[in-house]
C-alpha cells in the first residue's frame, strides 16, 4: 500500500535535500579561494537555519502536560465547644432577659460564621425534655425545654455531639425525648442512640461530592453515671475502653472520604493534658480519623499534629456559664481533588465572659489568644490569620 506524503511534509523534505546538496558541492570545491569558501559557508548555514525554522514552524503546538482538576471539592466544617440551655442555669436565665435572645448573648459575627459553614457542629451539654427526674447523687443536672432547640437552628447548627456527661441527667426517657426533639428539628446527633448500634453508627453527610463521617464518644466521668447504650437500652458510646470507638472509626473510614472524631475527655478547667488524651487521640487517628476534636474541660486545651493529622484537644466552653474564658470556633477547610487534598485548620478567637461570647477582632487580643494556644500545644504555630500549622522539630 502506498502512503501519500502530505504537501507540507513534501516542501520540508525538498528544503532539506537542497541544503544537503549544497553542502556536498562545497566539499568538492577544495581549490576555491578562501573568500568564496567563507561566502558559501555562510550561505550553507543560512540555508540550514531556514530549513530548521521551516521544520519547527510546521510542527503542531505542544500539548500542555498539566491536567485539569479532577472532581474538585471545597467545603468547611465548623466546630464549637460546650453550650448549655438548662432552664435553671445562669446562661438561660440571662438569655430570657434579652430583647434579641441568643443574638444578645453571642456575637452576630460568630452567629453569621456558624450559619455560613457548610456544616456546623457543637457539644450539646444537656437534655431536651419536660420529664424525667435528676440522677440521684449528681451535683449538676441540665435539662432544657424542647422548644429551646430553635436556638440551635438560629445558630445554624447541623449536628450535635451527645456523647457527654450531661445528656442522661434526667434518665432514659429524657434522653429519648432529646433524640425525638433533634430529629423533629432536622438536627443530626452522634455518640448516643436508642441502642448500642445507633450510638456507634456514624453520621454521614455528603459535601461537594465527598462523604464526611462524624463519630463521637465520651470518657469524662470519675463516677460513671451516664450509661453506655446496650442492645436494649438507650445511652451513649463510651471510650474508657477504646475498643468500640476504634471499631466505629474504622467502619466510618471504610464508608467515607473523611472521618471527624469528637471526643468528651480531659480534666475540667485544666490546660494540662491527661496521658490518656495523648495516647488515645493518636490511636483514633491510626484507626482512620482525619481529625480529632475534644471537649469537656470547659477551657481551651492545646493542639498536636500526628502523622500530619491534627488533634484539637479541647474547644472549651462556647456559651456555657458566666466565667471569663478564652474560646473559639474551629474551621476545618477541606479542598483539593482526586489527585490530592488538604485540611486547613483555622481558629476564630472569642471570649466567653458574663454570660456572653464575643468575637475577638483586635490584633493584640487575637495575638494573645494565638500565643496562649501555641504555648499549651505540642507542635503547632498559629499565624496572624488564625491558620494552624505543624511545626517541624
Amino acid at each position: 500500500m502506498r502512503i501519500e506524503t502530505p504537501k507540507k511534509e513534501k516542501r520540508i523534505l525538498m528544503i532539506i535535500c537542497g541544503v544537503l546538496l549544497s553542502m556536498g558541492m562545497l566539499t568538492a570545491c577544495g581549490q576555491q579561494e578562501l573568500t568564496k569558501q567563507v561566502i558559501k559557508t555562510e550561505m550553507q548555514e543560512n540555508l540550514a537555519v531556514e530549513a530548521v525554522s521551516c521544520i519547527y514552524a510546521e510542527l503542531p503546538a505542544p500539548v500542555p502536560t498539566s491536567m485539569p482538576p479532577q472532581n474538585p471539592y471545597d467545603f468547611t466544617v465548623c466546630f464549637a465547644g460546650d453550650i448549655n440551655l438548662d432552664e435553671a442555669w445562669c446562661t438561660t436565665q440571662y438569655l430570657n432577659q434579652q430583647e434579641n435572645g441568643i443574638r444578645d448573648c453571642i456575637s452576630e459575627e460568630l452567629i453569621s460564621h456558624m450559619n455560613q459553614a457548610d456544616v456546623m457542629c457543637l457539644n450539646n451539654e444537656f437534655t431536651y425534655s419536660l420529664g424525667g427526674a435528676p440522677l440521684e447523687g449528681k451535683a449538676y443536672t441540665f435539662r432544657a425545654n424542647p422548644e429551646r432547640v430553635k436556638i440551635l437552628q438560629e445558630l445554624g447548627v447541623d449536628i450535635v455531639k451527645l456523647a457527654n456527661n450531661h445528656v442522661y441527667d434526667y434518665g432514659s426517657q429524657a434522653l429519648l425525648d432529646t433524640f425525638a426533639t433533634l430529629e423533629a428539628a432536622g438536627i443530626e446527633y452522634m455518640g448516643a442512640g436508642r441502642n448500642l448500634q445507633e450510638a456507634m453508627e456514624p453520621v454521614y453527610i455528603e459535601l461537594d461530592g465527598k462523604r464526611v463521617a462524624f463519630v463521637a464518644a465520651s470518657r469524662a466521668e470519675k463516677y460513671k453515671m451516664t450509661p453506655q447504650a446496650t442492645e436494649a437500652a438507650p445511652g451513649i458510646l463510651r471510650c474508657y475502653d477504646t475498643t468500640l470507638f476504634l471499631e466505629t472509626i474504622a467502619k466510618a473510614k471504610e464508608n467515607a472520604d473523611f472521618v471527624l472524631a469528637y471526643v468528651h475527655w480531659g480534666t475540667e478547667y485544666s490546660y494540662e493534658l491527661e496521658d490518656v488524651q495523648l495516647t488515645t487521640g493518636k490511636a483514633y487517628l491510626d484507626a482512620g480519623a482525619d481529625v480529632v476534636i475534644g471537649a469537656h474541660s470547659h477551657c481551651l486545651q492545646g493542639m498536636e499534629y500526628y502523622n500530619g493529622k491534627p488533634i484539637i484537644y479541647s474547644l472549651g466552653n462556647y456559651w456555657f456559664n458566666e466565667k471569663t474564658l478564652d474560646t473559639m470556633l474551629l474551621d476545618l477547610h477541606f479542598y483539593g481533588d482526586d489527585m490530592g487534598g488538604n485540611i486547613e485548620v483555622k481558629v476564630i478567637p472569642a471570649v466567653q465572659s458574663g454570660f456572653c461570647t464575643k468575637i475577638v477582632t483586635q490584633d493584640a487580643e487575637q495575638e494573645r489568644i494565638y500565643s496562649f494556644l501555641e504555648g499549651i500545644s505540642v507542635n503547632v504555630e498559629i499565624d496572624e490569620n488564625g491558620i494552624v500549622k505543624e511545626t517541624k522539630p
